[in-house]
C-alpha cells in the first residue's frame, strides 16, 4: 500500500512538473510575441524625443501627431484602399483557381500529372528576386505595369503552388463513392464541387484565404518594383517613403511605427472575425 501511494505521489509530482514547465514555456512565448507589438504601439504614440530617452519610457503620454503627419505627407487612404483591393482579390482569386486545379490533380487522371504537380511545387523554391526581370518584362508586354491588376496577377501566381499543395489532401480524403453517387443522381461537375467538396473544405479554404491575404498584404518586393504612382502603391511601399522624412536625428521611427500600427489593424480584424468561421467549418466537416 505504501509503495502504491509513493508511486502515485511520484506520478502526480511528474505531471505537476510537466504542467508547470508547459506554462512557463507558454508564458515565455507570449512575452516574445507581445513585447514587440507593445513596443510598436508605444512608439506609434511617442514623440521622437521620447524614443531616444534613457532610460526609455515604458508608458509615455500618448500623442496622435504621428498619425496626422502620415495622413498629410502620404496619400494614406489611397494606399490603404489599394492594399485592401490587392490583398482581398488576390486571396479570392488564388483560392478559387487553386480549388479547381487541386480537384483536377486529385480526381482527373492525366498522363504526367504527378510531374506537373511536382514542377509546380518546386517553383516555391525559387527566390522572388530571381523572377523580377521576367515578370517585369511580361507585365510590360501586357501593359499591366503600375496597375493593381498586374500586382494581383503576379501575386496570385506566386501563391498558387502552396495553395494547390494544401488543397489536394483535403480533396483526396473525400470518398470517391460520394461523387459517383452524385453523378448517378444527375449532378454535374459544378454541383459536385459546390455541394460536396466545398462544405468539407471550408476550413482549408478559410485558412488559406487568411494566409494568402496576409502574404499579399505584407509583400513589399512586387509593389515596390511594379508600382510607380499612387494609383497602384500599397501600404508596404509607404514604409519606404516614410524613411524619406527628415527628422532632427536618426530615422523617423515614430512615423514608421505609426504606419506599422495602421497596417496591423486590418490583419487583426480579419483574423479575429474569421475565427468562428474556421471553427464552424471544422465542426461541419467533422459532422459530415
Amino acid at each position: 500500500m505504501n509503495n502504491l501511494k509513493s508511486n502515485n505521489n511520484s506520478v502526480n509530482k511528474g505531471a505537476l512538473a510537466q504542467k508547470l514547465f508547459m506554462y512557463i514555456a507558454l508564458a515565455i512565448f507570449v512575452l516574445v510575441v507581445i513585447i514587440p507589438f507593445y513596443w510598436l504601439m508605444k512608439a506609434s504614440v511617442s514623440t521622437p524625443e521620447q524614443l531616444v530617452e534613457i532610460p526609455p519610457l515604458l508608458f509615455p503620454k500618448p500623442v496622435l501627431d504621428n498619425f496626422q503627419t502620415l495622413a498629410t505627407q502620404l496619400p494614406l487612404t489611397q494606399y490603404l484602399l489599394n492594399s485592401i483591393i490587392f490583398s482581398g482579390v488576390t486571396a479570392l482569386a488564388t483560392v478559387f483557381c487553386c480549388f479547381l486545379a487541386a480537384y483536377a490533380f486529385a480526381r482527373i487522371p492525366c498522363p504526367g500529372s504527378s510531374f506537373l504537380l511536382w514542377a509546380l511545387v518546386i517553383t516555391m523554391a525559387l527566390p522572388e528576386i530571381a523572377t523580377i526581370i521576367p515578370l517585369y518584362r511580361m507585365l510590360g508586354a501586357m501593359h499591366l505595369l503600375d496597375s493593381l491588376t498586374g500586382l494581383i496577377f503576379v501575386m496570385t501566381s506566386v501563391l498558387t503552388p502552396f495553395t494547390v499543395w494544401v488543397f489536394i489532401p483535403f480533396i483526396k480524403q473525400i470518398p470517391i463513392s460520394i461523387e459517383e453517387a452524385a453523378v448517378v443522381d444527375g449532378a454535374n461537375l459544378w454541383t459536385i464541387l459546390w455541394r460536396i467538396y466545398l462544405p468539407v473544405m471550408t476550413p482549408a479554404i478559410v485558412t488559406m484565404m487568411i494566409i494568402n491575404f496576409v502574404n499579399a498584404w505584407n509583400n513589399l518586393l512586387y509593389p515596390l518594383t511594379f508600382s510607380v504612382t499612387a494609383k497602384s502603391k500599397c501600404m508596404s511601399v509607404a514604409i519606404t517613403e516614410v524613411f524619406q522624412t527628415e527628422v532632427p536625428w536618426g530615422q523617423p521611427w515614430h512615423l514608421v511605427s505609426a504606419l506599422g500600427v495602421v497596417m496591423v489593424i486590418p490583419v487583426l480584424v480579419l483574423i479575429l472575425s474569421s475565427q468562428r468561421a474556421v471553427v464552424r467549418g471544422l465542426t461541419h466537416g467533422a459532422v459530415k
